[in-house]
């Protein structure tokens, strides 16, 4: 792996779960001939779950590029029907879907470089892109993070929707 960006090969991790912020920061240490072997990190980050938020602040803080998956919590913030109240109501005064605050909302992280849509039809996609349109003021920014559920919790009602 060491060798990896002499030959202009990139390597990064992709972490998920409770305890990706650990597993973040303890990559951040790894040194191979006093370099990191990676260059970015995909990690899991929404509204619902931004417990790993720091940890990527850090990585790209140390060079890294930052990729968030599940942007929108698996489809949990996608539509009206699913959304928490807060945000459908948020999505409604901004004139677009739940998808493109919640969206918004990864794009408003400072470290946050790429973001995977996961949209499947071209509806979806068409959605999604009003995301870079909506500007979050501070004030919904902490609206929103209110939402935040524990990740354990978070985790385990994930995991437990994976198999229905």
């Amino acid at each position: 792996m060491a060798a990896l960006p002499e030959r202009r090969i990139a390597a990064g991790l992709s972490v998920s779960g409770p305890r990706q912020a650990d597993v973040v920061r303890r990559a951040l240490e790894i040194r191979v001939d006093g370099r990191s072997p990676f260059g970015s990190v995909q990690a899991t980050w929404n509204v619902l779950e931004p417990c790993v938020g720091e940890a990527l602040g850090e990585a790209h803080d140390a060079g890294w590029g930052v990729i968030v998956k599940e942007a929108l919590a698996n489809g949990r913030l996608a539509q009206r029907e699913s959304s928490p109240d807060a945000l459908a109501a948020m999505a409604d005064r901004h004139g677009v879907m739940p998808d493109a605050v919640a969206i918004a909302a990864v794009l408003a992280q400072p470290w946050a470089d790429v973001v995977l849509s996961g949209a499947v039809t071209e509806a979806q996609l068409s959605s999604n892109l009003a995301s870079p349109e909506v500007t979050l003021d501070p004030g919904e920014l902490d609206e929103l993070r209110a939402l935040a559920e524990p990740a354990d919790a978070y985790w385990k009602a994930r995991s437990a929707r994976a198999r229905e």
